[in-house]
């Protein structure tokens, strides 16, 4: 019988007791599913229930097979690669057969293969790795790497990944790619990068209403959203028409009702019938048009909540778009000039050594480079958040940096807060309609930005510094799209289209890079 997992019924809440999902009703089979879902839909917590880490509030799991998971992070202890793939003891019994201190009944059980079969696999995900070799001597991507070898050299049924690719390089991050794209079993993935989410057969969207799944990978799924929202248009357009037939057949009937009356009025006046049959048409007409009244408006209020749910589903929908003031940048001018830079945290060991970038007009660059190269520390030295041991850094006009925990947001203000005392020159109005615009509206430019998950902080990020009546004219970004969800991430190319400036961007995500039309990629490490 194949392998499956079954999810039937399933409820699950947060440790405080908020509800996350309600229900559910899944079944998975020896294919790769995708998860996708915003940011604090239950994506996670998902995972570590089908793995029996947690308990559901309601339902059952029930699985048919082995499950082998990779958490989103991996513990730097005293642990060696050995103990994470679950072999220490076993290697130190060939150790003792290969000295000779090993007894018949060790010698027996000895597995010969183990050390290089354990080899293999770190090297199939790139990591040349001792299996003695202690994990808090790997860099947070080799971790994750050593984890992924580790869950495959266990041969599961089932592998459940969560988030793979953050925090990996470039190789790390293809390494990732290629091993789901060849996975034979069943596969559960949550994730935030498109290329890696292109691999798997199925699609299920996660919402507060459940969950709806699409067959295909990632870019099939989006075509079937795009056809979504052409049926969401159509049924918009259909409302609008009702509404307006309704209100055109009302006032039609209105006006009958009005001739009518006028008729017997002027009857009336003539005096040519009795005072009793005209007082009886009177009622009659007068019931009549009550009751004609009552329908319409029951017929007026039907029409009028089909148009707000047609309108509601289309505003779901629709993609996310922005108009930004110019930042007035001509197409020549140098906006960055590094010469010879050399620095670091420690200036005895500088991370980075003779680094030199020139960047010119509306130009769109990426820093690239594997792991520990000091691409963040780069950014902080050309920023000025660090200052160079030698070298010079020239910046031409004005510019912002977003690095990973959007610090020049104050997280004790409200996002309107920060708006106002980033952008000091723009009125209310201005603040409120660029915020909106950002998808904070009304009260929600009044929360606070310490209570906002990481995809709604760099919106607001963006917002505040792209958002004012002069934008910089250089913006640096430290890995922007690092445990956002897909909706997120689509919101902030679509901000990043609409600035006219320089962009010098580190990032992995090769399809972000893409969307935002960087043109340049300069390797460092």
């Amino acid at each position: 019988m194949p392998a499956s997992i079954v999810l039937s019924g399933l409820s699950l809440q947060t440790p405080d007791g908020r509800p996350l999902l309600s229900h559910l009703d899944l079944s998975f089979g020896p294919h790769r599913t995708g998860l996708v879902g915003r940011n604090g839909v239950g994506k996670s917590t998902l995972l570590r229930v089908i793995g029996g880490e947690l308990a559901p509030a309601s339902g059952r799991v029930t699985v048919d097979g082995r499950v082998g998971v990779l958490r989103q992070a991996v513990a730097a202890g005293e642990e060696t690669v050995a103990d994470l793939f679950g072999v220490a003891e076993a290697l130190a019994l060939v150790e003792r057969a290969v000295s000779g201190t090993a007894t018949a009944e060790e010698l027996a059980e000895a597995d010969w293969t183990l050390e290089s079969r354990v080899e293999e696999a770190l090297a199939r995900l790139g990591l040349a790795a001792e299996p003695s070799r202690p994990l808090r001597t790997l860099s947070g991507g080799q971790r994750t790497r050593a984890a992924l070898a580790a869950l495959v050299f266990a041969e599961p049924d089932f592998i459940l990944l969560d988030e793979p690719t953050n925090n990996l390089d470039a190789d790390g991050r293809a390494a990732v790619v290629d091993l789901l794209g060849s996975w034979r079993g069943g596969a559960i993935v949550v994730s935030h990068d498109r290329e890696l989410l292109e691999t798997v057969d199925a699609i299920v969207e996660l919402t507060s209403l459940g969950a709806t799944t699409y067959g295909g990978s990632y870019s099939r799924y989006r075509a079937q959203k795009a056809l979504e929202l052409q049926s969401a248009e159509h049924d918009l357009a259909a409302a609008e028409r009702q509404v307006a037939e309704v209100a055109r057949k009302a006032q039609e009937a209105r006006e009958r009702q009005a001739r009518r009356d006028a008729g017997g009025r002027k009857e009336a006046r003539r005096g040519g019938a009795p005072k009793i049959l005209l007082g009886g048409r009177k009622e009659n007409a007068e019931n009549s048009a009550g009751a004609g009244s009552v329908l319409a408006e029951r017929q007026a209020e039907a029409a009028g909540v089909a148009l707000v749910r047609a309108r509601e589903r289309v505003e779901v929908l629709t993609p996310f778009s922005v108009r930004l003031e110019p930042s007035g940048l001509p197409a020549g001018k140098t906006v960055l000039q590094a010469s010879g830079v050399t620095g670091g945290y420690d200036p005895e060991r500088p991370v980075v050594r003779d680094f030199s970038l020139t960047l010119i007009g509306p130009e769109r660059v990426a820093l690239v480079g594997p792991n520990g190269a000091g691409k963040t520390t780069l950014l902080n030295l050309l920023t000025g958040r660090l200052k160079p041991v030698a070298g010079t850094v020239v910046l031409g006009g004005p510019a912002a940096m977003l690095d990973q925990q959007v610090s020049l947001l104050d997280p004790a203000e409200s996002i309107l807060d920060n708006f106002r005392r980033l952008s000091p020159g723009s009125t209310e109005n201005q603040c409120r309609a660029v915020l909106a615009a950002f998808m904070f509206r009304a009260d929600a430019a009044l929360q606070r930005v310490g209570t906002l998950s990481g995809g709604q902080m760099l919106r607001a990020g963006l917002a505040c510094v792209l958002g004012g009546t002069t934008p910089p004219m250089l913006l640096v970004l430290d890995e922007p799209t690092n445990h956002l969800d897909v909706e997120s991430i689509e919101v902030v190319e679509a901000g990043l289209r609409a600035f006219d400036g320089a962009l010098l961007v580190v990032s992995h995500d090769p399809v972000f890079l893409e969307n935002i039309g960087v043109e340049r990629r300069v390797e460092i490490g």
